[in-house]
């Protein structure tokens, strides 16, 4: 029964393999249709996989369980054909060959960071050169989707950034097969990431595996590359939500030694936020967060900060009615809050004193 439902996923895979490579085979030959038939193939392979479909590919109900756990998720056609390249590479070499032919297309560098991230890292590549092309294509193709990601505010491609985490980053073995550039790169895009999939608690271990930067003594340790990639990142920001979640993730920053210019320039980034108006012309929400990220990061000097900055907030009279206006509700809001605390404690005392009579 196993073997039957393993050639039923196998032939199932290879004609996803044979419709992919037609589609590009399709680009190839359509140079007005190219864009678009890459943006549809694109959109395709990361579509989550239908029940019918996860039926036939992983069989059994525990093995879709499985899957799903690795994949942090819903598990997308990307990551499945990952796997397939890996254990039949022979599979992948048309498709392969025909990405390579559309590197300066849009969409080609997304699609071969999808299809071949594992492959990359797991078969066995002896030429440097087509190591670093192909590290390259990965690093400009994940930042790619990874972009995708925080502009919807979904996580549709975490398997991904979990797997060059966990899998690549954090595995020297893994690592050392790729050039020292393209970890060096590797390293300055996930740090800017890392926040935004929830993998903070690997901050320790991701920066003790930093690989050495020819610069590192103008710019800093692995703590100053990682903190100034972040503060970049912040600045790029446009969605609240992800704004707000980068934000409130900035607490494991807590007790890292950086550079003063470091430590300033994130500070910079952080003061950004919590004023109204340009350049980054924040919401009240992203204003206070930014508020909280320095008052816990930077507890001296708190109090200083605020009483300059309602200063500098008096010098704008057109933000004076909604300031007045905020500050109303939230004492009204505080009032109203106490008055419920004091009634339910006065209701919780009648109540027991019967029982102690």
């Amino acid at each position: 029964m196993a073997t039957v439902s393993t050639a039923r996923s196998s032939a199932y895979l290879t004609a996803l393999t044979q419709e992919i490579e037609k589609k590009l085979q399709r680009a190839l030959s359509s140079p007005s249709q190219r864009r678009n038939l890459l943006q549809e193939l694109f959109a395709d392979i990361a579509l989550e996989v239908d029940d019918r479909a996860k039926e036939i590919i992983l069989g059994t109900e525990d093995a879709i369980m499985v899957a799903e756990e690795r994949a942090e998720g819903t598990t997308c056609y990307y990551y499945v054909l990952a796997d397939h390249f890996v254990h039949v590479p022979q599979n992948g070499k048309p498709i392969l060959d025909l990405i390579v032919q559309l590197w300066s297309q849009s969409f080609a560098a997304n699609i071969f960071s999808l299809l071949f991230h594992k492959w990359l890292f797991e078969v066995q590549l002896e030429n440097s050169e087509v190591l670093l092309r192909y590290s390259s294509a990965l690093v400009q193709g994940a930042t790619n989707v990874f972009w995708i990601d925080i502009q919807t505010n979904t996580r549709r491609f975490q398997s991904l950034f979990k797997y060059l985490l966990e899998e690549v980053a954090l595995v020297p073995d893994r690592l050392k097969k790729i050039p020292l550039q393209a970890q060096r790169d590797l390293f300055l895009f996930l740090s800017r990431f890392i926040f935004f999939y929830n993998l903070g608690d690997k901050l320790g271990s991701f920066l003790r595996q930093f690989p050495d930067f020819p610069n590192a003594f103008l710019i800093g340790g692995a703590a100053d590359i990682f903190v100034t990639e972040l503060a970049d990142q912040l600045q790029k920001l446009k969605v609240e939500p992800v704004l707000l979640h980068y934000l409130s993730q900035l607490k494991v920053l807590q007790g890292l030694e950086l550079r003063m210019a470091t430590s300033t320039r994130l500070k910079t980034c952080l003061y950004s936020f919590t004023s109204p108006g340009a350049p980054m012309y924040p919401t009240r929400a992203v204003r206070h967060a930014a508020w909280d990220a320095l008052d816990l990061l930077y507890p001296v000097g708190r109090y200083p900060r605020h009483i300059i900055s309602l200063f500098f907030r008096l010098l704008y009279p057109w933000y004076w009615p909604s300031s007045f206006w905020n500050f109303i509700k939230s004492c009204i809001l505080a009032v109203f809050y106490s008055l419920l605390r004091l009634i339910f404690s006065s209701w919780d005392k009648v109540r027991s004193r019967p029982k102690e009579q």
